[in-house]
């Protein structure tokens, strides 16, 4: 009887979540552990839906570096790097598109149909959605940076029921360019702004943000933030996805949550429960 009662209280709690969120549209960025295993990808295409079930609407942006790196290296196409971010040759472009837009994107989409949240698969290059320039002047090659977002294609995919999942994949103005390979954190966030959203969750591999002492700290405003930027307590890997989140407040979404996309309903743990998993960052 007391595990049916803490049952219904998990419910309760849940309910005021669901009550406020309800109608919200919520950007989630897919990616690391959660999208290499089989389990977590399941349970991740479960929170999804149960997000949806119960009124909100979900949005996926989702990334794939590990398994480019990999086709890349399989046909002995060189993968280059500068400051962690993917130097894309032309070459390599095409592969970047065939994982992201084609294996990757319908793999999401067909594990999301399944536990009937009903997704439909898009790219940037769809009704010209995401319009990019090359980075740092054309250093980093098809790598590019997003300078336009038109969102009427989401919207219609939302009104009609759908969960959009979007590869990072934009179009240039130039004609037959092959189009630009995008960072996901900040899709995520760009796309989360030009919706209007409510939240935008990015899944990594660490339990969100950590202090000196590796322990998680569970709010902190963009001040904060930037402050332990300059003191080097936020490092590495941390510091694009936190920059992410500071654009996305920045551009009126209302919170932005880095949280472990390696634990299982991590989604659901986060958005649905009072006391959370991971590190949210507010204004």
């Amino acid at each position: 009887m007391k595990k049916k009662i803490e049952t219904v209280q998990t419910l309760l709690d849940a309910l005021t979540y669901i009550t406020k969120f309800r109608g919200d549209i919520i950007v989630v960025k897919y990616g690391g552990s959660a999208q290499t295993s089989d389990s977590l990808k399941e349970k991740f295409a479960q929170d999804i839906a149960l997000l949806k079930a119960v009124g909100m609407k979900p949005v996926v942006v989702h990334g794939g570096g590990k398994s480019i790196t990999s086709l890349l290296d399989e046909l002995n196409i060189k993968s280059e790097f500068i400051d962690g971010q993917r130097v894309t040759s032309k070459e390599a472009m095409r592969v970047v598109e065939m994982v992201l837009s084609g294996e990757i994107n319908k793999n999401i989409v067909s594990l999301l149909n399944s536990y009937e949240a009903k997704a439909i698969g898009i790219s940037g290059k769809d009704a010209n959605f995401i319009k990019a320039i090359p980075k740092d002047e054309g250093r980093f090659g098809y790598t590019g940076i997003i300078e336009e977002i038109n969102p009427s294609i989401v919207f219609n995919i939302l009104d009609d029921g759908f969960v959009p999942v979007i590869a990072p994949i934009a179009t240039a103005s130039k004609l037959n360019h092959p189009g630009f390979n995008i960072n996901a954190d900040l899709a995520a966030s760009k796309i989360a702004i030009a919706l209007k959203a409510r939240k935008v969750l990015f899944l990594t591999d660490t339990e969100g943000v950590l202090d000196r002492d590796k322990k998680l700290i569970k709010t902190l405003t963009i001040a904060k933030t930037n402050e332990l930027i300059k003191e080097g307590v936020i490092s590495g890997g941390m510091i694009p996805k936190v920059n992410a989140a500071i654009e996305a407040l920045k551009g009126g979404v209302k919170k932005a949550h880095i949280i472990d996309g390696r634990l299982e309903h991590s989604l659901l743990l986060e958005i649905l429960t009072s006391s959370g998993i991971g590190t949210c960052i507010e204004l």
